[in-house]
């Protein structure tokens, strides 16, 4: 039976704090005896610290960030917001592309502590919902073994699992979300549950690309692995001036592929490049760059093919050596390490069938100088898995970069709005969750399709009084 929020507050005598009334300081240090991590409020030591993430434009300033270091803390945590009607986020790595203004006042549930891995025996990987990808991966190589995931080594499990997880290898292994069969959710009862195909299967479709925060807070995650598979990374630098030509050739290109390569395009005023890794050796991988450097019709200005094992192919793409150390750590919250924060916004768009007028396309993202759009090929397994993310048949993702620098905030979110809504007719009504746009027209369709009223309904049983709210929130659509 599913209780709602309302009901569990008067079961669990929370009427008697009267819902909706902000804690006062004594409350505030009920929580804090409750928590084996600490609970950082404004004021004190390691606050301003511990607030900030990856994007250095969200300033958020909640009203207390709980260190979650075991499931009970998170239970507590759920229990505390729904008693006094706190706004309520979990953060894993930091890189959400809206922030946490959401919870300015509210509570932020700080996972980073729960960032165990797990190798088992039979392969499944067991990793805590406050895992970050450089970590997980370093864990999953020396097992031997990989999950198909993104590059930038400071971007947290959780979020990038529940969104989809668009990634290197998922032309050969699928999204991230494919490999889940289970994960330990706090719905909004404050119930500790196991999900999985043979437990709550229809919570279990959702959080494989449903969107991070929606149906409650993941603690930890089960994941089906696949033997390390040897690598082939590559890079190729081709002049700008070669940009239309660049995306024309790989458009028709990518999806003729094996499904063992998969590739991306970084196109700008001042880029042309093409990049991505092959399952397997150099000798194979070779002449099939060569064909597709003979249709762009201009050779790179550089390239490379490094063949590694799995760990190495993922530090070349991390851009640092030791993946679960300070040089592949975050610099930001408290982190200490040596990626830095960053300033910039972003949208997204899906390309679900070729583009009629590359040309045109290349030419609207190059407009701009300071813009900058990676393109992700689709298909392959990406294409046959089965959950809740909706775009399958895409060809790839567009993601449209534009720094705050130097015409500020509004000024850069006028200019990727102009791409997102510029190629809406070519691309259609289509966004990728991971890349939360907070002015997506019709969000709900882009970022869910024919998915969202399944969702809603997952939604609706799971938090009916919705406890896990924020405006792009499934609740919300």
């Amino acid at each position: 039976m599913t209780i709602s929020r309302r009901t569990f507050l008067v079961l669990s005598g929370a009427a008697a704090t009267g819902l909706g009334a902000r804690p006062g300081p004594d409350l505030w240090e009920q929580l804090r005896r409750r928590l084996t991590g600490p609970l950082l409020r404004p004021g004190d030591a390691g606050y301003e610290d511990a607030r900030r993430g990856y994007f250095t434009i969200y300033d958020h300033r909640p009203a207390a960030i709980a260190g979650c270091a075991r499931v009970e803390d998170v239970q507590a945590c759920v229990d505390f917001a729904a008693r006094h009607g706190l706004p309520l986020a979990a953060r894993s790595g930091g890189h959400s592309y809206v922030g946490y203004s959401t919870v300015d006042g509210g509570l932020v549930v700080d996972l980073g502590r729960l960032a165990g891995v797990e190798v088992r025996p039979d392969g499944r990987a067991v990793v805590g919902a406050g895992a970050r990808l450089g970590p997980v991966y370093a864990a999953l190589g020396a097992a031997g073994r990989a999950l198909p995931a993104g590059t930038c080594p400071t971007v947290g499990i959780a979020g990038l699992t529940l969104g989809g997880g668009v990634g290197v290898l998922g032309r050969a292994y699928g999204l991230t979300c494919d490999h889940l069969e289970s994960a330990r959710v706090v719905t909004a009862d404050g119930c500790l549950r196991t999900v999985s195909a043979a437990g709550e299967p229809e919570l279990l479709w959702a959080l494989r690309g449903g969107g991070g925060g929606n149906f409650g807070i993941v603690t930890s995650f089960t994941f089906r692995t696949v033997p390390a598979p040897d690598l082939t990374s590559f890079s190729l630098q081709f002049p700008p001036a070669a940009g239309a030509a660049l995306f024309a050739a790989w458009q028709d290109w990518q999806p003729r592929m094996p499904d063992e390569l998969w590739s991306d395009l970084g196109l700008g005023a001042t880029a042309a490049n093409f990049g991505g890794c092959f399952v397997g050796p150099r000798t194979r991988l070779k002449p099939i760059l060569d064909d597709f450097v003979r249709r762009v019709g201009t050779a790179p200005i550089a390239r490379e093919e490094p063949e590694t094992d799995f760990l190495g192919a993922m530090r070349y793409f991390a851009g640092c050596d030791d993946l679960s150390g300070p040089s592949c750590g975050p610099g930001w919250g408290g982190g200490g390490g040596a990626i830095s924060s960053a300033g910039y916004v972003a949208t997204s768009r899906m390309l679900m069938r070729p583009a009629a007028d590359p040309a045109a396309v290349v030419a609207m993202v190059s407009e701009d100088p300071v813009n900058y759009t990676i393109v992700d090929g689709g298909g392959g397994a990406i294409a046959r898995g089965d959950s809740a993310f909706p775009h399958r048949r895409a060809l790839a993702s567009f993601q449209f970069l534009h720094d705050v620098a130097p015409a500020g905030e509004a000024a850069a979110r006028r200019e990727i709005g102009r791409l997102r809504d510029g190629l809406g007719p070519e691309f259609g009504t289509t966004g990728y969750v991971n890349y939360l746009d907070p002015e997506m027209p019709d969000w709900g369709r882009a970022y869910y399709g024919a998915n969202l009223p399944r969702l809603r309904a997952v939604a609706r049983r799971y938090d009916p009084d919705g406890l896990f709210s924020f405006p792009q929130a499934i609740t919300r659509s």
